[in-house]
């Protein structure tokens, strides 16, 4: 990255907009911090950048895509460290770590808790910027993911207590017959309840009502 900085004069300019991802920078290099820096803005997103992980963690959750570039050998917490710590509250910010020393051990544990990508001391501009791209690119499609997920969950929320037990057990496979008989009403009474929920839930297959019965996490004691 020494040469960072002047791949980013090169690059053709992107202006950073408001709804630019953002990049956050954790590394107590100072000249490392700053070459990056230089390269995220002259890709056009906007960079945050940090020089311990103290400071990052403080940083209030961002809204839109972002991604984090994460020194394992920060002076105050490990690099793994941090990543468990934002596991939970910022499993949309995916992780490229770097390092200076590398360690088979440390980018196994690593990646097997998350991270994106594992880039060793010096690693090119070019390595970084498509990491980078590939990053944001996840952040993108797991907001996307948790939006159209509570999108759902609303939807669920909005049906009655009985139409809920009626998704529950044709997403199980029962027939309108064998609600009917599990429930204790009349199959035109299913009926309704059944063609309500599946306008209320906005799904108009039985194989649509099944998905979204799997990623709402439905469990045969739901439905009874």
């Amino acid at each position: 990255m020494s040469t960072a900085t002047a791949y980013a004069a090169r690059m053709s300019f992107r202006p950073v907009t408001a709804a630019a991802p953002f990049v956050f920078i954790v590394d107590d290099d100072f000249s490392m911090r700053e070459a990056i820096e230089q390269l995220v803005r002259a890709a056009g997103w906007c960079p945050e950048a940090f020089g311990t992980a103290e400071e990052f963690l403080r940083q209030p959750r961002p809204k839109g895509p972002s991604c984090l570039i994460l020194d394992v050998g920060l002076p105050d917490l490990n690099g793994l460290e941090v990543q468990k710590r934002i596991a939970s509250r910022c499993a949309e910010m995916p992780i490229i770590f770097i390092t200076g020393r590398g360690d088979v051990g440390t980018t196994v544990q690593a990646m097997k808790a998350g991270a994106v990508e594992f880039l060793t001391k010096p690693f090119s501009a070019q390595a970084l910027l498509e990491a980078i791209r590939g990053a944001v690119e996840r952040s993108k499609a797991l907001l996307d993911e948790q939006r159209t997920l509570m999108s759902l969950r609303d939807r669920y929320e909005s049906l009655s207590p009985r139409e809920r037990e009626v998704m529950g057990l044709v997403v199980q496979g029962y027939l309108n017959k064998q609600v009917a008989g599990a429930v204790g009403i009349s199959e035109i009474t299913v009926k309704g309840h059944r063609g309500r929920m599946m306008r209320k839930m906005r799904i108009k297959s039985l194989p649509g009502l099944v998905i979204a019965g799997i990623r709402l996490g439905l469990k045969s004691e739901d439905a009874r």
